[in-house]
């Protein structure tokens, strides 16, 4: 298996799982064009230790780690196996660049994981183990972290962080949204992201959350950020990137998706899929 591209994923609210909107069926296309990993290995700000854990577990769970949404949410299960042996292969690698992980025998998987992996594999039939993102993150430590976890890819293993690329739930609009009024910063943010992204442009990219227009208003707080610097480190050699573009939901979720290398057999290069 040739080396596979890393993702970042847009996870929207927990209600994404059941409201694909724009983003949905875009993943979903993505997850039959990807070659099948043997594991994918996530990432997600729902899971954030002060040391790094890897998930080990041989049967995750789904929890439900959201409160006030539609009771249907709560019936979803993703019945996935994990891969403990690949598993143990990112707790080595992690170990070597010095991050001291440990390993999780018990944890499931939160809703920034299953709610994407729904769309990307919907038959639960690709293994998935979850890595905690470490709680003391900033831009280069972020992009260092997907760094050691980049020799992953080399092993068949789908390197995916899963985020938001806006962030701000103060603002948040119960309806979904999908065709409604979007609040312009979370336009004019994403768009600047897309740009640094489509351009290859990596010291851009890390200076995001400094650089980028109403940043501070797009992520009141960083850790829905992170993980696409963490899947833009593990393939710093394959930018610039794929954008899957998915709209924005409750007026102020940006949904767009990106793939860090080739997409498929063939590619997609540096252009949109819209």
């Amino acid at each position: 298996m040739n080396r596979l591209p890393s993702v970042f994923v847009s996870h929207g609210a927990p209600s994404f799982a059941i409201e694909p909107g724009l983003a949905g069926p875009r993943l979903a296309a993505l997850g039959r064009e990807l070659p099948t990993p043997r594991a994918v290995l996530i990432v997600s700000p729902h899971w954030m230790t002060p040391r790094p854990q890897v998930g080990m577990v041989e049967r995750p769970g789904t929890i439900h780690d959201f409160g006030g949404f539609d009771p249907a949410l709560y019936e979803i299960d993703y019945p996935v196996h994990g891969h403990p042996q690949l598993a143990r292969r990112a707790l080595e690698r992690l170990q070597e660049a010095g991050w001291s992980p440990r390993p999780d025998e018990r944890r499931g998987l939160d809703h920034g994981a299953w709610v994407p992996m729904l769309y990307l594999y919907p038959e639960a039939d690709v293994p998935v183990f979850q890595v905690s993102l470490p709680s003391r993150l900033d831009a280069e430590s972020a992009w260092g972290f997907g760094q050691a976890l980049a020799p992953l890819a080399d092993d068949g293993v789908l390197i995916v962080g899963s985020g938001s690329l806006t962030h701000n739930l103060y603002e948040f609009r119960g309806g979904y949204g999908a065709h409604g009024h979007h609040e312009a910063y979370a336009v004019e943010f994403a768009a600047w992201v897309r740009d640094a992204v489509v351009s290859g442009d990596t010291t851009r990219l890390r200076q995001t959350l400094a650089l980028a227009p109403h940043a501070q208003r797009a992520h009141p707080t960083a850790e829905h950020f992170w993980p696409l610097l963490v899947a833009a480190g593990a393939a710093a050699a394959s930018l610039p990137a794929t954008v899957i573009e998915g709209g924005i939901t409750h007026g102020v979720l940006a949904m767009d998706s990106f793939v860090f290398g080739s997409a498929g057999r063939e590619g997609h290069g540096d252009k949109s899929i819209v």
